[in-house]
């Protein structure tokens, strides 16, 4: 009897132990939180599109950031659907796009540009702009308001759907008689949650050109007039109570637009064919006062490591005499520099980083007035070029290529790179709302495809 007892007074205390044993489990239900997931929309430019390799296709589409997040958003919200402008299958290749064919020798990559099915239909003349291609329209239901190109700038402008294809296929009307706004359009139905991602391009224009320096050269969105904009744009989002989730601006010197093709590689190159030379010259900015960009002075000097070229500089013009302004060596004398365009100098980049800094405390300082989730992408990338990342095994960084996150562009993502973005996403909207939305396998999606 003695031992019966002691018996139930041990299974009765393996039972408080086992009733108070904390829960470990890192993958929690599925659950909606504080958040309405009626309808989610997606606004954006081209990241948001799902464009890669130097275009906007079906493939990159279908594997977009937005698209990740809405089907693990199903979890939540089974009857949640997420509507793309998709290309048709006839269509699919869109704007055509960039594929990896092989290596050279030298172990440099050699790709060529797909141009079969693709979805241009015609142009059109915009008065006081000039021709415009046009892409077959679509005409279905929307969700995902990705535009490649377009900036905060161009917010409210009736002038920018009838000069971009992308924006003028979503329309009913066509180009040069489109009058709808891109504030207008991403709010003429309800919607009950939003991600929000514009202002990359802001930043990211007078960048990838090199900056300034050179007629027809971008310029950096003013910091006020960002300011002023976003306001615009956040408080128009959420005036009748949506929720949603916004993104910084990354710091654009860690992709590999500018991080592949060195100066230090460069010069090697160079001095192989002809040992005597040693510098190249650039025409480099000479202050960096101006917050735009705007009226940079630029004068040409030896360039330095500290000088970032494009991913696709044309090598094989260095040493030209009919290159640039002719005469004498391209890149080689300081009387015939490389061209701004080719080189974002380090004073162009401290113009860009006052700017992106400026950019990314207007974001969280609006976010936050509102209750907004925030994914700071500009910290996340730049980790990631720092220290790489590594997830499901997968040891990822910001190379070229090798890397696995940025598409053959260097600029845009991999599909296995949007499935990294749309989890720090829901991570960082989990974090806000209370909502437990699962990660998508990153593991799923692929990198660059080898031939």
């Amino acid at each position: 009897m003695k031992n019966l007892k002691n018996y139930i007074y041990i299974l009765a205390a393996a039972v408080f132990v086992t009733a108070c044993k904390p829960n470990f489990n890192s993958n929690p239900a599925p659950g909606k939180g504080s958040l309405d997931l009626t309808r989610y929309i997606s606004v954006g430019n081209s990241l948001t599109a799902g464009y890669a390799d130097g275009g906007l296709y079906l493939n990159g589409q279908l594997n977009s950031y937005p698209s990740i997040i809405a089907q693990q958003m199903t979890s939540v919200n089974s009857s949640l659907t997420f509507n793309q402008p998709l290309f048709a299958s006839s269509q699919a290749n869109g704007s055509g796009y960039l594929k990896l064919t092989g290596f050279d020798a030298s172990g440099n990559p050699v790709t060529s540009t797909v141009t079969s099915n693709l979805a241009y239909v015609g142009q059109a003349t915009v008065p006081g702009f000039g021709t415009v291609n046009l892409m077959a329209k679509y005409t279905g239901n929307l969700d995902n308001y990705g535009v490649p190109g377009i900036k905060l700038l161009h917010l409210t402008s009736t002038l920018y759907p009838n000069v971009n294809p992308y924006f003028d296929r979503m329309l009913t009307t066509t180009s040069p008689n489109n009058t709808t706004t891109y504030l207008s359009l991403i709010t003429s139905k309800s919607f009950t949650f939003f991600t929000n991602w514009l202002g990359n391009n802001d930043a990211l224009g007078y960048a990838t050109g090199g900056g300034g320096g050179y007629t027809g050269a971008d310029v950096l969105t003013d910091p006020t007039t960002f300011g002023q904009l976003y306001t615009l744009l956040i408080t128009t989002l959420t005036a009748n109570g949506a929720k949603g989730a916004c993104a910084t601006i990354p710091d654009v010197t860690t992709i590999p637009y500018f991080t592949t093709v060195t100066y230090p590689l460069v010069l090697a190159g160079v001095q192989k064919a002809v040992p005597s030379v040693q510098a190249l010259y650039i025409n480099a900015a000479t202050n960096t006062t101006d917050a735009t960009g705007a009226t940079e002075t630029y004068a040409p000097r030896a360039a330095t490591a500290n000088d970032l070229f494009v991913l696709t500089f044309p090598t094989s013009l260095l040493g030209s005499t009919t290159a640039g302004v002719g005469t004498y060596p391209y890149g080689l004398d300081p009387r015939n520099p490389i061209e701004s365009k080719y080189v974002l100098d380090a004073n162009e980049q401290t113009l860009v980083k006052n700017a992106v800094n400026s950019y990314n405390t207007t974001i969280k300082t609006i976010a936050a007035s509102k209750g907004l989730a925030v994914f700071d992408a500009f910290t996340f990338l730049t980790n990631i070029k720092a220290s790489g990342y590594v997830i499901n095994g997968l040891n990822l960084n910001s190379n070229y290529i090798s890397g696995g996150i940025f598409s053959l562009d260097g600029v845009h993502l991999t599909p296995r790179g949007y499935s990294i973005v749309a989890n720090q996403f829901i991570t960082a909207i989990n974090s806000t709302y209370g909502s437990s939305i699962p990660l998508a396998n990153v593991s799923a999606y692929n990198g660059v495809i080898f031939p």
